[in-house]
């Protein structure tokens, strides 16, 4: 019988396993990850960005838990060695419509008690001489790092601490037992006082799995990336952002120099036919058929169907997607980026087709369920892990709490 059983090897499982076991170093604590190794999805297949959280609004858990844990993240990257690099980032307006978008912007970064300055066309220059722009703001707390080498740090730092990580345990089902949970994976069996579910793009799934509605439906977005070739990488110093759509979670296609000196242009937004498809011929159709007959799915679509359009026509035509970049980089030819990995975020939807915009953090009877953790949950990872921790009671025999 084990105290406390996560869910998940994703970056936010990892790091509510290593919370948990700071906090109850005498818990008997085990994680299940269904692929062979962590990190194979959302955390694995991101920008590498440690995130400032100059879009988020102002008082929600994003926010406060981006701008806490670009903090973190930095301090616990130093500590162990992974290597991260705090570059800054530039948002640039482009045309005249998109200059009071910018001003609001700089104004939410000040609420969300960041260091934010404002710049000219020149200034912008001189950070980046390539990009043409009307004006933009500096963002200089954000940086880079490599998400995978700090979820391997993450479970490393578990086994230390005598937590239990069982990789390729797929759960199969979950039963409620008098002392808790009965786990029952393609592993075998597990029972568990406590269930913490970090399971990412199958969250909802694992929620209602548990006896929990999350009143929420995943909805798989894939976003694809180009690389620029080694020869064109100059024109790119650090991190290039347009002024995004604040009412659209996706921040729109931007230049990321990675920490290992590559250079990605991207991501789009485009409706993935598989939750952990990255590919374009990616299907399933469980997957498929769940989508296509959520409401919810139907009016987003509607709501969102121009953007939607858009996306779509760059996933299929790279030139769409290049005219995209010159709006950034005008000098930027089609032969400058070729095609790189893509990733699939999980973002939740509502049965109103409004997508949830913060982290959902749902309470069960002895249960605590993630389950709209998009970016910048990696960012995030530590401040979500700690306050999930903080929310989770001491675990003894024949204690039953609704949290």
């Amino acid at each position: 019988m084990f105290d406390y059983a996560i869910i998940g090897g994703g970056i936010v499982g990892l790091a509510t396993a290593l919370a948990l076991c700071r906090k109850y170093p005498n818990g008997q604590i085990v994680l299940f990850e269904k692929e062979p190794e962590f990190a194979r999805h959302q955390s694995g297949r991101n920008s590498g960005v440690i995130h400032s959280g100059i879009y988020y609004t102002p008082g929600s858990l994003k926010a406060r838990f981006a701008r806490e844990g670009n903090h973190s993240m930095i301090e616990f990257c130093r500590d162990h060695g992974i290597p991260y690099e705090v570059c800054g980032k530039i948002i640039v307006a482009v045309d005249e419509k998109e200059l009071p978008v910018l001003e609001n912007l700089f104004h939410r970064g000040l609420q969300n008690q960041l260091k934010v300055e404002r710049l000219s066309a020149a200034q912008v220059r001189e950070i980046e001489p390539h990009v043409h722009c009307l004006a933009g703001i500096q963002v200089p707390s954000t940086g880079i790092t490599d998400f995978p080498k700090v979820c391997a740090k993450y479970a490393e730092l578990i086994e230390k601490m005598d937590g239990t990580l069982k990789l390729g345990a797929k759960i199969e089902a979950i039963r409620v037992s008098r002392d808790g949970y009965v786990l029952e994976t393609s592993q075998g069996p597990f029972e568990s006082r406590f269930l913490i579910n970090c399971a990412g793009l199958q969250s909802d799934r694992i929620a209602r799995l548990g006896g929990v509605d999350p009143e929420a439906k995943i909805v798989p977005f894939r976003g694809e990336y180009y690389e620029l070739i080694p020869q064109r990488r100059h024109l790119v110093r650090t991190l290039i952002y347009p002024v995004p759509n604040l009412n659209f979670p996706f921040l729109g296609v931007h230049f990321t120099r990675m920490i290992d000196g590559s250079v990605h242009a991207g991501p789009n937004a485009v409706l993935s036919f598989k939750r952990e498809g990255y590919h374009k011929t990616s299907f399933n159709l469980v997957d498929f058929v769940e989508t296509m007959t959520f409401g919810g799915f139907w009016k987003l679509a509607r709501k969102n169907f121009d953007e939607g359009w858009m996306e779509k026509q760059r996933s299929l035509s790279k030139a769409a997607f290049v005219r995209l970049l010159q709006r950034l980089i005008p000098e930027l030819q089609m032969s400058d980026i070729v095609p790189t990995h893509a990733g699939v975020r999980a973002q939740a939807v509502r049965p109103d087709g409004d997508m949830v915009d913060d982290f959902l953090i749902i309470k069960g009877r002895n249960s605590v369920h993630v389950c709209n953790a998009p970016s910048p949950a990696a960012t995030a990872s530590l401040e979500i892990g700690r306050a999930i921790a903080d929310h989770v009671p001491e675990m003894r025999p024949q204690t039953m709490v609704a949290v």
